[in-house]
Protein backbone atom coordinates (compact mmCIF):
# COMPACT_ATOMS: atom_id res chain seq x y z
CA UNK A 1 0.00 0.00 0.00
CA UNK A 2 1.24 3.14 -0.75
CA UNK A 3 1.63 6.11 1.89
CA UNK A 4 0.56 9.61 1.37
CA UNK A 5 2.59 12.53 2.25
CA UNK A 6 0.36 15.69 2.77
CA UNK A 7 2.28 18.65 2.88
CA UNK A 8 0.95 21.92 3.56
CA UNK A 9 0.90 25.30 0.82
CA UNK A 10 2.43 28.78 2.41
CA UNK A 11 0.77 31.79 0.42
CA UNK A 12 2.14 35.13 0.77
CA UNK A 13 1.07 38.20 -0.23
CA UNK A 14 1.47 41.86 0.10
CA UNK A 15 5.71 41.34 -0.84
CA UNK A 16 7.25 44.52 -2.55
CA UNK A 17 8.43 43.58 -6.09
CA UNK A 18 12.26 44.39 -4.95
CA UNK A 19 11.92 40.83 -2.99
CA UNK A 20 10.48 39.48 -5.78
CA UNK A 21 12.97 40.46 -8.23
CA UNK A 22 15.98 39.43 -5.56
CA UNK A 23 13.97 35.75 -5.31
CA UNK A 24 14.05 35.39 -9.52
CA UNK A 25 17.43 36.12 -9.57
CA UNK A 26 18.27 34.39 -6.57
CA UNK A 27 16.51 31.37 -8.44
CA UNK A 28 18.19 31.91 -11.53
CA UNK A 29 21.31 32.02 -9.95
CA UNK A 30 21.10 27.91 -8.60
CA UNK A 31 18.61 26.79 -11.70
CA UNK A 32 15.64 26.10 -10.02
CA UNK A 33 12.32 27.56 -10.00
CA UNK A 34 11.42 30.63 -7.35
CA UNK A 35 9.07 28.13 -5.80
CA UNK A 36 11.74 25.86 -5.20
CA UNK A 37 14.27 28.58 -3.94
CA UNK A 38 11.56 29.91 -1.80
CA UNK A 39 11.92 26.27 -0.02
CA UNK A 40 15.43 25.81 0.18
CA UNK A 41 15.59 29.42 1.74
CA UNK A 42 13.01 28.54 4.74
CA UNK A 43 14.50 25.27 5.28
CA UNK A 44 18.16 26.92 5.78
CA UNK A 45 16.69 29.83 8.01
CA UNK A 46 14.47 27.24 10.47
CA UNK A 47 16.59 24.45 10.40
CA UNK A 48 19.79 26.46 10.74
CA UNK A 49 18.41 28.95 12.80
CA UNK A 50 18.93 31.64 9.80
CA UNK A 51 23.05 31.50 10.01
CA UNK A 52 23.88 28.50 7.67
CA UNK A 53 26.97 27.49 7.50
CA UNK A 54 29.66 28.91 10.69
CA UNK A 55 32.96 30.14 9.28
CA UNK A 56 35.54 30.49 11.13
CA UNK A 57 36.98 33.89 12.19
CA UNK A 58 39.95 33.04 9.89
CA UNK A 59 37.51 32.81 7.37
CA UNK A 60 35.26 35.82 7.95
CA UNK A 61 38.71 37.79 7.37
CA UNK A 62 40.06 35.88 4.27
CA UNK A 63 36.85 36.99 2.73
CA UNK A 64 36.73 40.21 3.57
CA UNK A 65 36.43 42.76 0.43
CA UNK A 66 39.69 44.22 -0.20
CA UNK A 67 39.37 47.97 0.09
CA UNK A 68 43.29 49.42 -0.86
CA UNK A 69 46.20 49.97 0.63
CA UNK A 70 46.79 50.07 4.02
CA UNK A 71 48.48 53.45 4.36
CA UNK A 72 44.70 54.59 3.82
CA UNK A 73 44.48 53.21 7.59
CA UNK A 74 47.72 55.10 8.93
CA UNK A 75 47.09 57.39 11.82
CA UNK A 76 48.37 60.47 11.80
CA UNK A 77 51.51 61.88 13.66
CA UNK A 78 50.39 63.95 16.83
CA UNK A 79 52.25 65.36 19.11
CA UNK A 80 51.67 63.92 22.89
CA UNK A 81 50.18 65.78 25.40
CA UNK A 82 50.84 65.51 29.07
CA UNK A 83 48.47 63.72 31.70
CA UNK A 84 48.92 64.27 35.18
CA UNK A 85 48.64 61.07 37.58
Amino acid sequence: MLSRVTRAQLIVRNIEEKFVAALRQRAARHGVSMEEERRVILRETLVRGGRGQRRSFKDHLANLQDVGDDALFARPATTLRRIRF
